[in-house]
């Protein structure tokens, strides 16, 4: 884990507009920045900065957040990703707490891993343009494709020397570990030597989702009877195949723009249709998804369309995965491009433009694709159509989200039509198979445990980051609260503000120090959580300002924080004024009256609460001595709320 230490110190060098200029034009506009969304696309600018609150927000799509945040939106990073991309912006060494022998010993081993990988991709980008058998042999091959020389470096493509151990030899004498040399996959042991386990072949690198390099595909160029067409890296402690799509490090901000995932099956088919200006697109290598790379996807969008060649085996490879997708809630759907063509080779032949078109008009529901093509294959063989109606039946089951109902339902409705059943029928099929995988699942957490998920926890995959709460337009505050959020705001923006000249008091000593828990008077828990630990660093003698909550490791703190402070103005009860006969006064010059406007209201709302339970009590009360307390209550609570509404400040409750 990051140390606090170096946590302070990015927080302390953070600059939200230096952040997000990185990545988007800001032209100032009075006190903020203003710009283009990088999250929808805009011909008008609605992206706003402010400099001064740290945070950014646009109108047009409604996310809002801080400097961190928006590099983890933008860039799909988790919070650490995020922390470490910003100490290597501001130049802040990153601390780590404590690991175990073990711990280290295995983030030493990626961290090795990913050396290599990277010294490699710069090796093979370096022979396929320097060397003149790179030159001949592989830049003619890519160029063939159609690939431009600048296609060919965004995508890091290399060659590598069809020599023995060129790049053995090079990397041993760098002092590069032979050992961690073979887990990659670069070098193997040939007759007690290490040799180059990818000579003669194109470059592929693979990069994670923020831009390192995991392993590599390489391609053998011309005939070679026992040797494979393409060789990928072996899984090792940071590539694991099932869990990485080709090109989401390029592909990540088109798929979030346009709200959807293109998926094909090879790297030169990805290659092609970026160059084209199809950008949204990604490769399953020639493998069957897996529920990992479904996630993957569904961290950008819930829309996926699977572009596959039009034969038969394009076909089958199209079903492949299909009742994983729906049981990921993903909205998938299935074009088949025409015979003869793949991909790469149509979009070169038609265009990015017609490709597009095409796209658009081909896409099939994928259910509905695969019991249509299913029906084709049946014929009138009836064991076959009763086991489709099965089949079809159960993937229907697995739609078991409560906003998809609709389309279950349009699917059973649907389906029966087409295979000529009845649908009271078919809903009972769906529903016997919902039945049996509860009666399943049930029975596992009976004996307790669940066998798809009985791994040790050490081999568990990192929790998938669309599973953390993001920032969205989203009312965090009912309008009751609205005193609640501006006391926090209060705190944060004037916690240290002197309240008090007399005694050089700050606004915190007077609202801490005022005989109520205004975390217990509180209703939001997110106010709670964030007024607990306001109180916990004050006792300490620490008074914490806005960068510690707006930049806060808990995302729903960071998330409230950053909504708490967007607003110009606190948007208090409208009937404030003539209900409870208190002017108010808002603006960083004001902020003694705004302290007491909010404190006073938050306490009368607490009496008011009070007055209504102590007059439920009287009603129920029977004996004389608890009807007289009850009256001497409704006095007192009588006169408190007397004295606020008469303006007179700070009220005792005795």
């Amino acid at each position: 884990m990051i140390t606090q230490n170096t946590i302070q110190q990015i927080l302390q060098r953070i600059d939200i507009v230096d952040v997000v200029g990185t990545f988007v034009k800001l032209k100032k506009r009075g006190n903020g920045y203003m710009g283009l969304c990088p999250f929808h696309n805009e011909k008008t600018p609605s992206f706003t900065v402010s400099a001064s609150k740290e945070i950014y927000k646009c109108f047009g799509c409604g996310k809002s957040g801080n400097g961190i945040n928006f590099i983890m939106e933008h860039e799909k990073y988790s919070y650490v990703e995020a922390l470490r991309w910003l100490a290597q912006r501001y130049g802040v060494d990153v601390e780590e707490t404590e690991q175990s022998p073990e711990q280290k010993q295995k983030a030493q081993l990626s961290d090795s891993l990913f050396i290599i990988n990277n010294f490699a991709r710069e090796y093979f980008s370096k022979t396929l343009f320097e060397s003149e058998e790179g030159q001949n042999v592989g830049l003619s091959y890519f160029e063939e494709r159609g690939f431009t020389q600048e296609t060919i470096k965004k995508f890091q493509l290399g060659y590598c020397l069809n020599t023995r151990d060129a790049f053995a030899k090079l990397a041993v004498s760098k002092g590069y570990n032979l050992e961690y040399l073979q887990k990659t996959g670069l070098v193997t042991i040939r007759y007690e030597q290490p040799a180059d386990n990818y000579r003669g072949r194109v470059i592929f690198p693979i990069h994670n989702q923020s831009g390192k390099i995991l392993g590599f595909g390489a391609r053998i160029l011309g005939k070679a009877d026992k040797a494979p067409k393409y060789i990928n890296s072996p899984e090792n402690e940071i590539y694991y195949k099932s869990r990485v799509l080709y090109g989401t490090y390029f592909a990540r901000h088109a798929i979030d723009k346009l709200d959807e995932c293109l998926l094909v099956e090879g790297y030169t088919d990805v290659i092609s249709l970026h160059q084209a200006g199809v950008e949204n697109v990604v490769a399953s290598s020639g493998t069957s998804l897996t529920q990992d790379q479904l996630r993957l996807i569904r961290k950008y969008t819930n829309n996926l369309t699977i572009l596959y060649d039009g034969d038969n085996a394009g076909v089958k490879a199209a079903l492949r995965g299909l009742d994983m997708a729906v049981e990921e809630g993903l909205n998938v759907k299935v074009v088949l491009i025409p015979d003869k063509e793949d991909p790469d080779s149509y979009v070169q032949k038609i265009g990015a433009d017609a490709f597009r078109a095409f796209i658009a008009e081909n896409k099939q529901d994928f259910v509905l694709f695969k019991l249509q093509t299913s029906l084709l294959e049946a014929g009138s063989d009836m064991n076959k159509k009763s086991k489709l109606v099965n089949e079809i039946a159960e993937t229907i089951s697995k739609i078991n989200k409560a906003e998809d109902f609709t389309r279950q339902q349009d699917y059973i409705r649907q389906s029966s039509q087409l295979l000529k059943i009845d649908e009271e029928g078919m809903i009972q099929l769906v529903n016997k198979f919902i039945r049996e995988k509860m009666t399943k699942l049930e029975k596992e957490f009976t004996k307790g445990r669940n066998p798809d998920y009985d791994v040790p926890e050490e081999d568990l995959p990192p929790i998938p980051e669309e599973y953390l709460d993001d920032t969205t337009n989203v009312s965090l505050f009912n309008p009751d609260e609205n005193h609640e959020r501006e006391l926090i705001k209060i705190l944060l923006r004037f916690g240290h503000k002197v309240f008090n000249e007399e005694d050089n008091s700050t606004v915190a000593d007077f609202i801490f120090h005022l005989p109520y828990d205004f975390e217990s008077l509180a209703d939001n828990d997110t106010v709670k959580r964030i007024l607990h630990e306001f109180k916990t660093e004050y006792d300490k003698g620490n008074i914490l300002d806005q960068k510690w909550f707006l930049y806060h490791n808990d995302t729903a703190i960071a998330q409230a924080t950053t909504a708490i402070l967007e607003d110009k103005e606190a948007e208090l009860s409208t009937n404030w004024k003539e209900k409870f006969e208190i002017s108010t006064k808002y603006g960083d010059n004001n902020y003694v009256t705004d302290t007491l406007s909010t404190t006073n209201y938050l306490i009368l709302r607490k009496i008011r609460k009070l007055i209504i339970e102590n007059q439920e009590e009287m009603k129920n009360a029977t004996e004389y001595a608890d009807q007289l307390r009850c009256l001497h209550m409704a006095k007192h609570l009588k006169d408190i709320e007397t004295e606020i509404t008469g303006g007179k400040g700070t009220v005792i409750l005795k």
